[in-house]
């Protein structure tokens, strides 16, 4: 079976670092969890270095929304994915992300908005929660993270974390 390596973004706010590409560089495809920021001009940028698939967020207008639904859900390599800006955390969905759930039985629910980045195992739900945290400059974050994975055979495999001081200069 192939795999799909994945690079996952959210909160980017129309920021996308140098570095952050350098972390992507060998991905297959970025995932943004929302909160593009900078419009659909800014996300062409990002769908110009690899392949975009995304979600519109709270913060993002109506250009962005025509292009990125308010939620995706994927398949890929047997694994079922849920993606939508603002879900809540395990334990603490909101209604609508918890209905998703009850009716997409994901394998991985993927989000963004807290700006936090979280990875961790709901068990009550039988998923993988998984949070990119904010990529960009917008938010009381003090570090911006992004990470990447392969979808391999089925499951989540080799996931890393890259994290970037948030007084790094953008070039």
């Amino acid at each position: 079976m192939a795999r799909l390596f994945v690079g996952l973004i959210s909160d980017t706010h129309g920021i996308f670092d140098p570095q952050f590409k350098e972390f992507f560089k060998d991905v297959d495809v970025i995932w943004h969890a929302g909160d593009f920021g900078g419009g659909v001009e800014f996300a062409k940028s990002i769908a110009e270095f690899k392949p975009l698939l995304g979600v519109s967020g709270n913060c993002d207008g109506q250009d962005i929304r025509f292009e990125h639904p308010e939620t995706q859900f994927i398949c890929e390599q047997g694994v079922k994915i849920l993606m939508t800006h603002i879900a809540g955390s395990p334990g603490h969905y909101n209604l609508r992300v918890a209905a998703m759930i009850d009716n997409y039985r994901p394998d991985v629910l993927v989000c963004g908005h807290s700006h936090i980045l979280k990875v961790q195992r709901d068990n009550a739900n039988n998923l993988l929660y998984i949070n990119p945290g904010a990529a960009g400059l917008q938010g009381w974050q003090v570090v911006r993270t992004a990470l990447r994975f392969k979808i391999e055979d089925g499951e989540l495999k080799d996931m890393e974390v890259f994290q970037l001081p948030r007084e790094t200069k953008i070039y």
